[in-house]
């Protein structure tokens, strides 16, 4: 049995069938020093609240899948040492051993689906690495899409993936990606990654009737929405690209493999651009939530009517 424990906002938002946006919490422990780290993530959440949402960030405590952290319990995640990042292959073992982990792509959509809720905001998803032919380096995150009922809105797949063979997954998985508002699939901190969409869609209320047709077609899985970053933030991909190779080139040659290549190619990337690659991450994740609060209000106008 499953233990979910609702923070207070999200279980009356859950109570009065107000729109709810779930948030991970790997963006917490892993991607950012405290205290900046609590500092987006309060953002993000007052961001969705804005919006007329109720944010829910999860996280996995003491053996406990908690939907919507109470401020006490973010200060405490922001600052906690030794926790686990949860994927698919883990998430019930630490649940199961009473374990204490934040939740990926993969676990915040399945702990979604736990709760009810239909829209997830992230960043960028996980993918297929370079070099993944020899290595298998690919991302649970798209078998996920391909199996979990949640819609997910990102920036794209991660800028430093393979976009154009984490597009040929993601369509071989029947994986909608829904580009908003542009033609091009976006790329993380670039508004374009040069590769057409395969669906477009310009607006909230068709994405969350995609969402609804699916489950009413009895086909299993998400979909993503390919968020572009503001114009604004954005990094160009020329500017990008040499970073990102002369990045990869030195974890080849170090021999940096599986779990410890996203954190070290996005500490050289922040590094190489002077920290403008986290404030672009930031920009991006805020627009983000933005979008999935109204695709999730636009889903809850969707059932009632």
């Amino acid at each position: 049995m499953i233990d979910i424990v609702f923070g207070a906002e999200a279980a009356a938002a859950e109570l009065e069938d107000r729109p709810i946006v779930a948030l991970e919490s790997t963006i917490i422990t892993h991607g950012m020093p405290s205290p900046r780290n609590v500092e987006v993530a309060r953002g993000v959440e007052d961001i969705i609240r804005a919006s007329g949402a109720t944010p829910a960030t999860i996280a996995v405590i003491e053996g406990k899948l908690h939907v919507g952290l109470e401020p006490a319990e973010l200060d405490w995640l922001g600052t906690a040492k030794d926790v686990a990042k949860l994927s698919r292959a883990d998430l019930a073992a630490c649940l199961a051993t009473g374990g204490t982990g934040a939740t990926t792509v993969a676990a915040t959509m399945i702990a979604a689906r736990q709760a009810g809720i239909h829209v997830f905001a992230t960043g960028g998803i996980g993918g297929v690495h370079k070099g993944a032919e020899t290595t298998f380096d690919i991302s649970a995150d798209l078998h996920e899409l391909a199996q979990t009922p949640v819609t997910v809105v990102a920036a794209g797949a991660k800028a430093i993936l393979d976009i154009p063979k984490t597009l040929e997954v993601l369509e071989t998985l029947g994986v909608p990606v829904i580009a908003y508002g542009q033609d091009d699939v976006p790329a993380f901190w670039s508004r374009s990654s040069g590769l057409k969409a395969p669906l477009r869609m310009d607006d909230p209320d068709a994405i969350a009737r995609a969402h609804l047709m699916r489950g009413a077609l009895g086909i299993p899985g998400g979909q993503l929405v390919a968020n572009p970053i503001p114009e604004a933030d954005a990094i160009p991909a020329e500017i990008l690209a040499p970073i990102i190779a002369e990045a990869q080139g030195e974890a080849d040659a170090r021999g940096i493999t599986a779990k410890e290549v996203t954190p070290f190619l996005l500490q050289r990337i922040f590094e190489a651009t002077q920290g403008n690659s986290l404030e672009a991450n930031i920009a991006l994740v805020a627009n983000n939530a933005r979008l999935a609060a109204l695709i999730a209000h636009a889903i809850g106008r969707a059932q009632r009517n």
